[in-house]
């Protein structure tokens, strides 16, 4: 959907939305429109008592004396309590409306809409950003569309305000995080016959033509490096496992980067502990977190951030075959610690593992942050609305949380232990892959934290927000591209500059 902004005017084809704030009088451009169609606004507000309360929307189809195809009045709540968020979800909501409306074309009318810290520019980059990333669709594989879905598509956004420069201008960077959370959610949604560890590589090196350095190692230089634990998991895959680094350095020469570590199981079937048949077609999103890291780097040289970013992201296949690991097989990881593999389908610490230990080793970052879609026992302690957030610092946690807010994707800090440790302690090992069922997230952040090396670090695990996360009004995917928006907002405000 092509995203524009003009002056405000009345004279526009397709469907034309007015923003209005709950309890006021029709002004502005919407006194003009209703004198045009002889007072049916106000006529159709008092019939619906439409009074602009939140998410409330009314809609006047082909009004009398207007060129636009329908009218829609949006309402946005009280003005005292508009937020970014708001104005967000209001644009993603008029998109949806026109899309099922098959209009081609949407105009959004803010005349004096603005937040108590949003000027009217940024009040409209932010419905303009909304809309964008409701109009996102993952269709490519429908051969037999119907022509009335061809005609009806719709392709053109114009916000119309009285600043239309300075609104472009904020709008700029936002669209660089929906590009970032367009390119997340389309590796999310592939299926896996599609994107396997070397294809992933491919769509990975395309970050080049932004500026990002991307190396992609393969099975014999991860074997050289003793990356055992990584390794183990691909045997039983056709497909040769990978380690992707990709750099941004758009910061101070010199400075130490922020580095973010992403699961990248391409797919999962829990190996030779096989997954029940149910559902497993979802296990094509078991590289959520490597979509992430992925599109937060794409993100971040689109918008030219001026920081050091390191991405790095273990791609691997998790099936069954006769190479494939097994359970009570004993790997070593690069760190030089055993690991007794009780169980194949906890494989994406094993994963992330020796992607933390190379990481810090090489790159000595100022902090790590991972994101897995690691246990289901996430889901059962926080549902699809909150990341489990584990970590060993507490600034960094607090600005992780704080960026959350900000942003819509929320983190819930889980605890950690010695006691938790000790459920992960093996008999002939240094440590096993799984501690039980009981705390069973929180065990696997424990496993991860033995490869950390005490630097700053958190674990964010996505289960239940980066592939079935709730639909919003901004979002209608399966594929969510969660995170970007989260690590951004955390580079934006604290290692940026």
């Amino acid at each position: 959907m092509n995203v524009t902004f003009a002056d405000i005017s009345l004279s526009k084809q397709g469907a034309l939305a007015i923003l209005v704030t709950e309890g006021s009088t029709l002004r502005g451009v919407a006194a003009e429109l209703d004198a045009k169609l002889g007072g049916a606004l106000k006529r159709a507000m008092k019939a619906a008592s439409f009074t602009g309360k939140a998410g409330s929307v009314l809609e006047i189809v082909g009004p009398q004396g207007a060129s636009a195809n329908r009218v829609l009045l949006a309402g946005l709540g009280k003005s005292g309590d508009l937020t970014a968020a708001s104005l967000e979800k209001a644009g993603g909501e008029l998109t949806g409306r026109a899309a099922k409306a098959k209009e081609a074309s949407l105009s959004i009318v803010l005349d004096g809409i603005s937040a108590p810290k949003l000027p009217a520019a940024d009040a409209a980059a932010h419905v303009a950003f909304g809309a964008k990333l409701r109009s996102y669709s993952f269709d490519k594989y429908k051969t037999k569309k119907k022509d009335e879905d061809k005609k009806g598509k719709l392709t053109s956004l114009a916000v119309l305000t009285r600043a239309p420069a300075t609104a472009r201008k904020q709008y700029l960077p936002l669209s660089k995080v929906a590009e970032g959370i367009f390119l997340t959610r389309d590796l999310v949604n592939e299926p896996a016959n599609i994107l396997h560890p070397g294809e992933f590589a491919k769509r990975a090196k395309a970050l080049t033509k932004l500026g990002v350095k991307v190396e992609v190692l393969g099975e014999a230089q991860m074997k050289k490096l003793g990356m055992g634990s990584l390794l183990g998991v691909g045997h039983g895959s056709e497909h040769e496992s990978k380690l992707i680094v990709m750099r941004w350095m758009g910061g101070k020469s010199g400075e130490k980067p922020v580095a973010f570590v992403g699961k990248g199981v391409c797919f999962d079937t829990g190996g030779i502990s096989l997954k029940p048949a149910a559902s497993m077609e979802d296990m094509k999103g078991d590289m959520g977190g490597a979509a992430c890291v992925t599109g937060l780097m794409h993100t971040l040289a689109a918008r030219k951030a001026k920081a050091n970013v390191i991405g790095v992201i273990g791609v691997v296949e998790n099936m069954p075959d006769g190479k494939a690991q097994r359970p009570g097989d004993i790997v070593t990881s690069m760190s030089g610690q055993t690991i007794e593999v009780i169980n194949t389908d906890a494989e994406g610490r094993l994963v992330l593992a020796d992607a933390l230990w190379y990481t810090q080793s090489r790159f000595k970052p100022r902090f790590m942050i991972d994101l897995a879609t690691l246990t289901g026992a996430i889901m059962v302690a926080l549902g699809k609305e909150y990341a489990g957030l584990f970590s060993n610092d507490d600034k960094l946690s607090k600005q992780l949380s704080e960026a959350g807010e900000a942003e819509g994707e929320k983190v819930w800090r889980m605890p950690m232990g010695d006691a938790y440790d000790k459920m992960i302690e093996s008999r002939f090992a240094d440590m096993k892959n799984v501690g039980g069922r009981d705390g069973g997230s929180i065990t696997a952040a424990q496993f991860l934290q033995r490869f950390v090396n005490k630097l700053p670090w958190a674990h964010l695990d996505i289960a239940g927000t980066a592939m079935a996360s709730p639909q919003t009004a901004t979002n209608q995917s399966w594929g969510s591209g969660w995170g970007v928006r989260l690590l951004n907002r955390l580079v934006t405000d604290h290692y940026e500059g």
